[in-house]
């Protein structure tokens, strides 16, 4: 647009007025004042002016009228106001923008010179607003209805459209950028709308465009690769010409579709992302190695990686050249091709790779090395010496390291392995093989110089820490193999103790002195059962009777018992997951993994907390993405215990499953709670992992498989035989928590006796003599022939007298001779409709491989009481 002088403001521009004629009223109306107060006292002294003297008061009363009218309406001020004005308007007339200011939306009273020529008016008679001025396509009608209606709301705004042609139509299209504001005038609203011509800036930036885009289009083509890479490992840009070489998809490049890990091997990708350097540092790395095309084919080539740090030390986006190496794209001379060739398979070897100086700094090193030991010397400007190999061991294993490293350095060839840890985070670990440099004769002197021993490194991480699992593994096999064994005798122990204990309460009243003594030592008898019941669980051998339940279901009710545990300075919070998954499990086992982990939270947290349970579904693929060893990816309900207690260290968790491994006090744990936590999650087919922090607390998170209903119909389990109470299972004998919990198992109310005599002969096979003399007396006294044999081989010899088969057969597991499937196998030659039960103080599973698929049988584990047993035999014969 043309710059034009700004021409006079007329009325037509403007709807102000000038403040001169109000500067003019006021010296008229001081002038009249004087000239009034001067007459009327001339008036006093001279009677015969009075005509002259009143005309020209007059006169004076009428400009002071005027003068007053002026100041109301604002023409007139009394400050210097109006010489300030006069500058404002005249740079608002200068103004190379458009300005007009609009009254109540539709009365214009202002407008500037460089608008009254965009509009093509001459004067207010024709001067038309921005709505009026800026028609044309849709684009640019919805562009000044909203800045309308920002005027009308008092808002700002601001568009840019394009016109074609422009008002005036001196040119085939132009742009403007128009805007309106509220100005903040009393009782006034008016809207200021400047208008600017924004068509040379707009095309400027087209041409920047244009150049950009050329310079684009020469990087795609360019005969090198170009590539840069996010520290997270995505790939941000890739030229065309890389993305030939390796056949990607240039649309996939840049929109999170391609990463490193895809292109280049997992050593060089993670060392190019994950490297490390001083604040502010530029650093170059080149390397020859093979990247990876879309077909899995490799591609040699050299690449020249650099990477500017941050002030944090952190790296940016790289920048990085790719030359192509490959048959018809060499651009090394023949000499130097085996050289090349070396370096590709030197960097991609899995194998770390470093050569030493003498004083053990690293010289040189593959990406397998830098991945491993977490640094490498730079090489991209010039052949700089990186840090001492001393540094990157371990502290406790480098003496051995250093005294490897000297025999090597003597040029002795036989130095043996060494076994390090890994100085880098991670508690890695490696072994170590050093050797001589050998060079040819006639060699560089400065490779003599710089090279002294080349160091090969295997990483050993994973197969030391599943050395560690296979020890621990048969540590816990081997204890759990001996608790077993205890568990077993001990509950033949216990078995006598609660039996005749249940003779003696029979044949006494409740009001006898002796019955609370006999009552002391059965009660006991039980608490220790529930010891023994740990040492099952632990080892994975307790019976387990599972069945479908409710995860969410089975916490409410524990909801009671848990906040009695917790006392009153522990907050219980349970929150359930949406239509939680089903499992399959022992629901008594399942409340007993519960209450031992409050328990422990309790006493993590002596000063009080909060014990929060909360229940979720985790997916197959959420499974999967946990990455935790030893949990398949199978879809789960997780059920997480998490405290506010003091948390644990690191060498603490390392031992918390042990058994007999406790932090409490003498005498206030066993150190079999988590162990047999850990024994019922394992035999339940379960997994569970802890996470702890040191002050902050502990949380347990248990996946039990999610059960999914099979088409046929399933056999309702049997009822579990009675059993002493969860939370004195749970907690260690002597604990308050078995106290406090062992009066919440007593029945409020007991149901009528039932009717537990019968008929009929019982073999009762038992290698314990007290445990088969009580149980005979126990049988005997409900009216059944009791047969007993101490061996499976002396009831076939009993079975093999009689000319009729007895009734039921009560028979041991584990006996001398002959154990309990055996005795059942001959028995079904003779009898195949021979009822039997076993009892045992092994889990079912543990022996019910040993029998014929389909074998049908009893089980009631040990120890029972008297009344168990001839429930069970009652049952059983009936059936």
């Amino acid at each position: 647009m043309p710059e034009m002088s700004p021409p006079p403001l007329t009325e037509a521009a403007s709807l102000d007025r000038s403040e001169r004629p109000g500067r003019v009223s006021l010296l008229l109306l001081l002038a009249g004042l004087l000239v009034g107060a001067a007459v009327g006292l001339s008036f006093v002294a001279n009677e015969q002016a009075q005509p002259l003297i009143l005309g020209l008061l007059a006169l004076l009363a009428m400009a002071g009228v005027f003068s007053l009218f002026a100041l109301a309406i604002g023409a007139l001020q009394l400050t210097g106001q109006g010489a300030r004005n006069d500058v404002t308007k005249a740079v608002v007339d200068a103004a190379p923008e458009g300005m007009i200011a609009v009254e109540d939306g539709t009365r214009p009273i202002y407008a500037n010179a460089a608008y009254l020529a965009l509009a093509g008016s001459d004067g207010f008679s024709n001067l038309r607003l921005v709505e009026r001025v800026f028609v044309g396509s849709p684009d640019v009608s919805e562009a000044i209805y909203r800045l309308a209606q920002a005027a009308r709301e008092g808002r700002s705004l601001s568009e840019e459209i394009r016109m074609a042609p422009p008002p005036g139509g001196a040119r085939d299209f132009a742009w403007y950028r128009i805007a309106v504001r509220p100005l903040p005038l009393p009782r006034r609203p008016v809207a200021l709308w400047s208008v600017s011509d924004i068509t040379h800036e707009r095309e400027r930036q087209e041409n920047v465009f244009q150049e950009l885009q050329h310079a684009i289009d020469y990087l795609d083509h360019a005969p090198a690769g170009f590539l840069s890479v996010d520290p997270r490992g995505a790939v941000v840009y890739m030229n065309a010409t890389l993305a030939s070489w390796l056949g990607h998809d240039l649309a996939q490049v840049g929109s999170g579709g391609l990463r490193l890990s895809e292109i280049l091997p997992a050593a060089v990708g993670e060392v190019l992302v994950a490297g490390k350097g001083e604040p502010g540092e530029v650093r170059t790395d080149h390397f020859d190695l093979d990247l990876r095309r879309r077909n899995g084919h490799p591609l040699p080539a050299r690449i020249y990686h650099r990477v500017a740090y941050g002030q944090d030390g952190r790296p940016g986006a790289s920048r990085t050249l790719v030359l192509n190496r490959s048959a018809g794209e060499e651009a090394d001379e023949p000499q130097r091709a085996a050289e090349v060739r070396f370096a590709r398979f030197f960097n991609t070897s899995p194998i770390a790779v470093a050569t030493l100086d003498p004083a053990g700094r690293v010289v040189r090193a593959n990406a397998s090395f830098a991945r491993l030991f977490g640094t490498l010397p730079r090489t991209g400007e010039g052949r700089e010496i990186g840090p001492s190999a001393h540094d990157c061991i371990a502290e406790r294993d480098r003496q051995t390291f250093d005294g490897a490293f000297r025999l090597a350095a003597e040029g002795r060839g036989d130095v043996a392995p060494v076994e390090v840890g890994v100085a880098a985070p991670g508690n890695r670990s490696a072994r170590i093989w050093l050797s001589p440099e050998v060079r040819a004769a006639g060699g560089p002197e400065e490779d003599a110089a710089r090279e002294a021993v080349i160091l090969y490194a295997l990483d050993t991480t994973a197969q030391l820490q599943l050395q560690q699992q296979i020890n621990q593994a048969q540590k816990m096999e081997m204890v759990g193999q001996l608790a077993g064994g205890i568990a077993h005798d001990f509950n033949n122990v216990l078995q006598a103790i609660i039996g005749y204990s249940d003779l003696l309460l029979a044949s006494h009243r409740p009001v006898d002195p002796a019955f609370q003594d006999i009552m002391q030592i059965k009660q006991n008898a039980n608490r220790a059962a529930s010891l023994v019941r740990q040492l099952l669980a632990f080892s994975r051998r307790q019976t387990l009777r599972p069945e479908v339940i409710h995860l969410g279901d089975a916490l409410s009710d524990l909801t009671l018992l848990l906040k009695r545990l917790l006392g009153e300075r522990v907050e219980l919070d349970l929150k359930h997951g949406r239509d939680l998954w089903p499992v399959k499990a022992d629901v008594n086992q399942f409340e007993q993994v519960i209450v031992n982990l409050a328990v422990n939270a309790r006493d993590a947290m002596p000063n009080g907390g909060r014990l929060a349970l909360r229940t979720a579904n985790v997916t197959a693929e959420a499974a999967g993405a946990l990455q935790l060893t030893g949990l398949p990816a199978a879809d789960y309900v997780l059920v997480e215990v998490a405290d506010t207690g003091t948390g644990m260290t690191p060498e603490i968790m390392e031992k918390i499953f042990e058994p007999f491994f406790t932090t409490k006090e003498v005498n206030k744990g066993t150190g079999l709670g988590l162990s047999t936590v850990f024994g019922i999650v394992k035999q339940s087919g379960g997994y569970i992992d802890v996470k702890s922090t040191l002050g902050e607390g502990t949380v347990f998170g248990i996946y039990l498989p999610r059960y999914v209903p099979v088409p046929e119909a399933e056999t309702p389990p049997a009822d579990p035989a009675p059993a002493a109470s969860v939370a004195a299972a749970a907690a260690p004998a002597g604990s308050t928590a078995a106290a406090a919990a062992a009066p919440a198992a007593e029945p409020p109310r007991k149901p009528p006796a039932p009717d537990l005599t019968g008929r009929g002969t019982i073999l009762l096979v038992e290698d314990e003599d007290p445990v088969r003399a009580v149980n005979a007396r126990a049988l005997a006294a409900r009216g059944y022939t009791v047969l007993e044999a101490a061996s499976g081989v002396e009831a076939l010899s009993i079975i093999g007298e009689r000319d009729t088969p007895v009734d039921l057969v009560v028979s041991d597991v584990v006996m001398p001779e002959m154990d309990g499937p055996t005795l059942l196998r001959e028995l079904r030659k003779r009898h195949p409709e021979l009822k039997v039960i076993f009892v045992s103080g092994y889990a079912e599973d543990a022996f019910q491989k040993n029998l014929p698929e389909g074998e049908e049988f009893n089980f009631l584990p040990k120890p029972f009481s008297l009344k168990q047993l001839v429930e069970t035999v009652k049952t059983t014969m009936a059936g």
